[in-house]
């Protein structure tokens, strides 16, 4: 049995269940937790279809680098710096 219920309790369950909210509630009760459990498993399978699309999509090899995207060294290196004097004026 489901949760270690036995049969016993499952009757006594439903018997109580149908002493608080009575034979006219049931067809009403009944229907919310089929529509509860409806709306339940349908969010749990978009969320699995949303982990599916993101886990493929990482997946996914990176396109290759093109030889004109990379930088060669002498291209990027600094130009030397160098120092500004400025003219003495004597007045």
């Amino acid at each position: 049995m489901p949760l270690g219920l036995s049969h016993w309790w499952i009757i006594g369950l439903l018997i109580v269940v149908l002493i608080i909210f009575g034979p006219g509630k049931l067809p009403q009760l009944g229907g919310a937790v089929g529509q509860a459990l409806r709306e339940f498993r349908k969010a749990t399978t978009e969320l699995k279809d949303e982990v599916a699309k993101a886990t493929a999509h990482e997946n996914e090899p990176a396109s290759p680098v093109t030889a004109t995207a990379v930088a060669t060294p002498a291209a990027t290196a600094p130009e030397p710096i160098t120092e500004h004097k400025p003219e003495s004026t004597k007045a």
